[in-house]
């Protein structure tokens, strides 16, 4: 659980200098949209039409992947 909290701790860190060195530079999320010719709502649409589009493959991935691991898993010599 530690180095969970530790990885997101340093995401947090990482993407709160990023955001302030963009910010530095007069770089803000609607620029950026702005620059890609996109809208808050289309770029909301997208992220739902790809999410709707990868959900169904990643569950069907899923199917075969999680299985495989689980006997590797149960399979595998005890480690100290």
């Amino acid at each position: 659980m530690q180095v969970l909290l530790s990885g997101f701790l340093k995401l947090a860190l990482a993407s709160l200098l990023a955001g302030s060195l963009l910010s530095v530079f007069g770089i803000t999320p609607r620029a950026v949209l702005d620059f890609l010719g996109l809208t808050a709502e289309e770029l909301r649409a997208g992220v739902i039409t790809a999410f709707a589009w990868a959900a169904p493959r990643m569950l069907m991935g899923a199917m075969v992947i999680l299985p495989i691991w689980l006997v590797t898993y149960l399979l595998m010599p005890p480690r100290n």
